[in-house]
């Protein structure tokens, strides 16, 4: 009985897990990427999406089904779609406009019904000649006033040091109706080459007594700046929150260009956190070959800021990248969602989402995406990803490329599952398994065990806390297709007590798991 008994506690955990993030097709017509995606909080059963050049989403049932529209507007639709919802649940789509010339402003538009249809066709930024770039929006809960943030280029492309980028703001109290006249927040701006030297990637953020918080990229590194006032008054002099080594323009093999823009949130639930700013990015500071994603956070207003923390946990030399962060600003849970290349000596890529519990102290990272892909630099992939959350229900949205077809999608993420799981049932379906080392921790001795689905050679490599390797315990050893232990000795190597990484190697896919030796 004992024996049947296990057994059906381990296929209800194997079911648990195989099924906890149902990848969910959005669209795969046209060139979707760049998307963005909305929850209501009224009602967490309606989402709303959107993505390049001019598509917008709508769900009513958690996003399990979507269905797909059109945005037009008076002013042409031109990208770098940004969706929000306000505290009546009407959502808004802030889209770049081409009515003049390119990019001539920033327009907002607004559904009353789910995103079923769109009304109004107001717009903020308009200045003769300039240009306008990458808006993003947030709502203040108190008091429903609308929040926009971004670039603007003097000369779009231009190397002339007269150009610059600057970051603007501007507000609407109506309900996207009308808005403020855009001013100035910056006080150094950048470039206009659209690179590591120009101003972007602003995003506000709502603190919890109204405060107004932007920060974004640039010359300087990451730069802070808020309002006590309702966006009224800023500082005068902006607050250096951290450097950005390497800068946000960076390469990726496959992607004709990548960013690592940050996304700035605050924290309003009422856990222990609330008040808390994190700004997340990601940038090659480990390397051109070591692409990480970061959070920094600031617990006093945006005085002081700690020093940055890496959110994903794999070994050095992989990349990671357009990231995307969110709250959940009922639990005050962090979610990230991003590209990662752990598992691959290639350029397949997998999506990744990571979970903070406790103010971004610590990260657990888990795969969503039910297969890899391979970008390629022919098609443009975009400039993000995307992810919402409310009330425990976590949806990311991202771009895959297969072949040369993009395609969008959102996954069903189980997080009961994920919160509950033991590395001891980290079952998967994928062809390569590396299952936790047992006993863990160890002194003496530990058992390794992996599953591979044909024969090859196997590699296992010991590092050290801090990503360096110790020993390659197993150099391209053939094994059969199954399941197979190594048992791992210490007495051999003579391992001092702490933690390390090991890392097994399987063709192209590589993937690792942390274990603690005792004394």
């Amino acid at each position: 009985m004992r024996i049947i008994y296990t057994f059906i506690i381990f296929l209800f955990f194997q079911f648990l897990l195989l099924g906890q993030h149902k990848n969910i097709l959005i669209d795969n017509t046209g060139t979707p990427n760049e998307p963005s995606i909305a929850i209501n909080p009224k009602n967490p059963a309606q989402l709303v999406a959107g993505s390049n050049i001019n598509n917008y989403y709508y769900s009513v049932d958690t996003g399990r089904t979507w269905i797909e529209g059109k945005i037009e507007s008076g002013f042409g639709v031109w990208g770098d779609p940004a969706i929000t919802v306000d505290t009546n649940g009407y959502f808004y789509f802030f889209h770049l406009s081409n009515a003049e010339h390119w990019i001539d402003r920033i327009v907002a538009q607004r559904s009353e019904d789910g995103g079923k249809t769109w009304t109004q066709d107001s717009f903020m930024g308009y200045f003769k000649n300039k240009q306008q770039d990458k808006e993003w929006p947030v709502v203040d809960p108190e008091n429903n006033t609308l929040y926009v943030a971004w670039t603007q280029f003097d000369n779009y492309g231009s190397k002339n040091a007269m150009d610059s980028t600057h970051i603007l703001f501007s507000k609407s109290i109506d309900g996207g109706k009308t808005w403020s006249e855009a001013m100035r927040i910056d006080d150094k701006g950048g470039d206009c080459v659209d690179g590591d030297n120009t101003v972007e990637g602003a995003m506000p953020a709502v603190g919890p007594n109204g405060e107004v918080y932007v920060a974004w990229a640039g010359p300087l590194g990451l730069m802070f700046d808020r309002s006590f006032d309702a966006g009224e008054t800023w500082l005068e002099k902006d607050i250096f929150v951290t450097d950005i080594p390497g800068g946000w323009d960076y390469n990726i093999p496959g992607l004709s260009r990548c960013n690592g823009l940050p996304v700035t949130v605050c924290d309003l639930s009422q856990s222990a956190y609330r008040g808390n700013i994190y700004i997340n990015w990601s940038d090659q500071r480990n390397g051109e070959d070591d692409t990480d994603v970061w959070l920094v956070k600031s617990s006093d207003g945006g005085n002081t800021w700690a020093q940055p923390v890496r959110v994903n946990d794999d070994l050095p030399g992989r990349h990671q990248f357009l990231t995307w962060m969110t709250i959940d600003q009922k639990t005050g849970y962090l979610y990230f969602v991003f590209y990662d290349r752990r598992e691959y000596t290639d350029n397949s890529t997998d999506v990744f989402v990571a979970i903070s519990k406790d103010g971004g102290d610590t990260f657990e990272n888990f795969k969503i995406s039910e297969s890899p892909f391979t970008p390629k630099k022919s098609t443009f992939f975009g400039d993000y990803t995307n992810i919402t959350a409310y009330d425990n229900i976590i949806r990311p949205i991202w771009t895959r490329l297969d072949g040369y077809k993009l395609s969008l999608w959102t996954a069903d993420i189980n997080i009961d599952s994920v919160l509950a799981a033991n590395d001891d049932l980290n079952f998967s379906s994928d062809l390569f398994q590396v299952y936790q080392n047992s006993p863990n921790p160890y002194k003496d001795k530990t058992a390794i065990s992996f599953k591979i689905h044909k024969g090859s050679k196997i590699s296992l490599s010991i590092y050290d806390s801090l990503g360096t390797k110790i020993v390659d315990y197993i150099k391209d050893r053939y094994y059969e297709s199954g399941k197979h232990i190594i048992i791992f000795d210490n007495k051999k190597l003579q391992l001092k007590t702490g933690m390390y990484f090991y890392s097994l190697q399987y063709e192209n896919y590589m993937k690792t798991k942390k274990m603690m030796i005792m004394e």
